[in-house]
């Protein structure tokens, strides 16, 4: 009888601890300071598929790494419009852009090439299982049954949460940026990117 009651703790005890775990093994999000982890990824630029590479890119100069929920979503829109205005001016600070969501290539195909979101000034990444994500320290969440793009389209992939690091040519991360934790708008990301990256 006792052996069976001292087995029961030990039981609630262990299973406790399992459920507690989780808590203490979230990902720590990548701060400045932190090396950025290299990725290659299947990206759309105007609508036409290829292979992104970190290393390529870094290799050129610095390259804003943004990460965000779903194309054809409010925030997302707003975020990848303003990226797309002000490309110009990035691109004379000698800066690369990326958007990376968990969006199948081909929705990013569209996206990427509509005029009124990235207008195929600058190239979006596909990452389906939030692997990318990962690496950065960024969970990615299910999707809520029943959610739909501006579009009337079904949401079936993960989200992403919306977070920016501005990267240096030396591949250490020189900002973060995340509205979960910033409370800043999608507008801001693009803005304060552009600041990081023409004093870089």
């Amino acid at each position: 009888m006792v052996k069976k009651y001292y087995s029961l703790i030990f039981l609630i005890f262990s299973l406790s601890f399992m459920v507690t775990l989780p808590g203490f093994a979230q990902p720590k999000i990548l701060s400045k300071g932190d090396i950025a982890p290299v990725f290659t990824a299947q990206a759309s630029l105007a609508g036409n598929a290829f292979n992104f590479s970190l290393k390529t890119a870094l290799a050129r100069g610095p390259v804003v790494v943004y990460f965000y929920p779903s194309a054809y979503t409010g925030g997302c829109d707003i975020e990848a419009h303003t990226f797309a205005e002000l490309k110009d001016k990035f691109t004379a600070a000698g800066a690369t852009i990326i958007g990376v969501s968990a969006d199948d290539i081909q929705r990013l195909n569209s996206f990427s090439s509509d005029s009124n979101y990235c207008a195929g000034k600058f190239p979006v990444a596909s990452d389906p299982g939030g692997q990318i994500a990962a690496t950065y320290g960024l969970t990615i969440s299910s999707p809520k049954p029943g959610i739909k793009d501006v579009r009337g389209q079904d949401l079936t992939h993960g989200f992403i949460p919306r977070t920016t690091f501005v990267i240096g040519k030396d591949g250490k991360i020189k900002a973060v940026f995340s509205s979960s934790t910033d409370h800043i708008s999608p507008a801001d990301h693009v803005e304060k990117s552009l600041e990081i990256v023409k004093g870089l």
